[in-house]
């Protein structure tokens, strides 16, 4: 059973479905719908999403292969991206996959989880291990338990994760535009407390995407006037919004982000996307580690259900080690690179350095992206 029906929930459930097992997706809301996301993402998953049948070529996203710059004193640099990847909405991904898992014979139900207990009665018994509490459908029963539920919920509270203990200080807004823009190019423009992040999706929709902290979004009264008085200080920014006109009738927004370390198995749930790890969204590469996590997890639980001798306690340490090797080094940089860019002085003092050296920024580009699956 899969808890979340996003990027790395369904594309598990797709990979599991495929190897021949049965696998139920609960998601608490409708398809389709929009998320607070930056909607890119890089190429490295592409050969594991043709693999399994699910590369979205129909929906026309945009490809890119360019990376921008701009500190909020106005200084640009610009950069190849070394994999490049393309811009695709969650609103249209997550239905084009959630079609794709039904296809595959996925069963998906609509109902929010309440509640996950892991059973310990018998643990050679691979059969019967986890009961699921939902809101409309009751106590579910099933051996494998997969949390995709995004960045942060109740059931994080529950299963007592420690990220949760720590207030952040993180409020990402996010809405669609239409204006002229390089549809290969994704710019991330950096403001006062934050940075934005600006590129095409399908339909020639604008994703225009930013992350704030609250001691300078609170100052301000509204959505608007927090953009007017800070993000319109780097010029970029004030073009790009100016010259657009948004598409939702008010943004989107998401509060308490936490960038802080996470567990990728919890009380025997295996955790997957941004439920096992967010990294910060200025490195770009958000859903293309949940595509991945879902990989390295599906993999683990094939291996774990389909070999006697393979122990749960194995299969959660071998997924939690894959999952760390994969992307620590990552998080890692971008926590770093998002410390040195709340500071606007030394934004500046970086953003001349890389326009002196241009051959650094894909190299820390490629610090917080993989290669491809």
């Amino acid at each position: 059973m899969i808890a979340g029906g996003g990027l790395a929930g369904l594309t598990a459930a797709i990979h599991l479905s495929k190897a021949g097992f049965n696998v139920t997706v609960i998601e608490k809301n409708p398809y389709p719908h929009h998320k607070v996301c930056g909607e890119y993402i890089s190429n490295e998953v592409v050969p594991y999403l043709r693999e399994l049948g699910v590369y979205p070529a129909t929906l026309q996203p945009t490809q890119i292969n360019k990376f921008q710059f701009s500190s909020t004193s106005g200084k640009l640099i610009s950069a190849p991206l070394p994999l490049g990847g393309f811009g695709l909405s969650r609103y249209a991904f997550d239905h084009f996959l959630m079609q794709k898992a039904l296809e595959y014979g996925c069963r998906m139900i609509q109902d929010t989880v309440l509640d996950i207990q892991f059973k310990d009665n018998d643990l050679k018994d691979k059969s019967q291990f986890f009961e699921v509490q939902t809101a409309r459908h009751g106590t579910l029963n099933c051996s494998m338990v997969i949390a995709a539920y995004g960045k942060r919920t109740t059931l994080d509270n529950k299963l007592n994760r420690a990220f949760m203990k720590s207030p952040s200080p993180w409020l990402a807004v996010k809405a669609h535009y239409r204006g002229s823009f390089d549809d290969t190019l994704v710019a991330l423009h950096h403001f006062k407390g934050g940075y934005c992040g600006v590129s095409m999706v399908e339909n020639n929709l604008l994703n225009i995407c930013y992350l704030t902290d609250y001691v300078t979004f609170k100052k301000y009264r509204s959505l608007e006037e927090f953009q007017q008085q800070v993000l319109y200080k780097n010029k970029h920014l004030r073009t790009i919004f100016e010259n657009s006109r948004m598409e939702f009738e008010v943004p989107l927004s998401i509060g308490q982000i936490s960038f802080q370390e996470k567990e990728a198995v919890a009380a025997h749930i295996l955790m997957i996307g941004d439920a096992a790890g967010l990294i910060h969204p200025l490195c770009g590469n958000g859903m293309s580690m949940a595509i991945h996590s879902a990989k390295i997890c599906a993999e683990q639980v094939i291996h774990y259900l389909s070999d006697e001798k393979v122990s749960r306690k194995q299969m959660e340490q071998t997924y939690s080690h894959l999952w760390r090797h994969h992307f620590k080094d990552r998080l890692y940089m971008g926590k770093i690179l998002a410390a040195l860019l709340r500071k606007e002085k030394i934004a500046d003092m970086m953003t001349s350095s890389l326009a002196n050296f241009p051959f650094i920024l894909p190299q820390l580009i490629k610090r917080t992206h993989g290669y491809q699956l």
